[in-house]
C-alpha cells in the first residue's frame, strides 16, 4: 500500500495549526482557571465588620503603630 505523500510544506503547516491550536486552548483554559480564582478570592475576601475593626495611629513619643 502506498504511503500518502505530502509536500513538507504541507507537513509543516499541519504541524503549525496544530501548535497554534493547542496554545489557544491552554490559553483559554488558563484564563477561565484564573477568573474561578479571582472569583474564589473575590468572596472569600469580603470584610463585613469593618466598621468593628480597630485603626492603627502613630504614638508620637515611640513612632510605633498602635490601636
Amino acid at each position: 500500500m502506498p504511503a500518502i505523500l505530502l509536500s513538507p510544506l504541507v507537513k509543516w503547516s499541519l504541524a503549525t495549526l496544530g501548535g497554534a491550536m493547542v496554545v489557544h486552548w491552554v490559553v483559554k483554559e488558563a484564563r477561565r482557571i484564573n477568573d474561578e480564582l479571582d472569583e474564589q478570592r473575590r468572596v472569600r475576601v469580603r470584610i463585613t465588620d469593618r466598621e468593628a475593626r480597630p485603626t492603627l495611629r502613630r504614638d508620637p513619643t515611640t513612632g510605633e503603630y498602635r490601636p
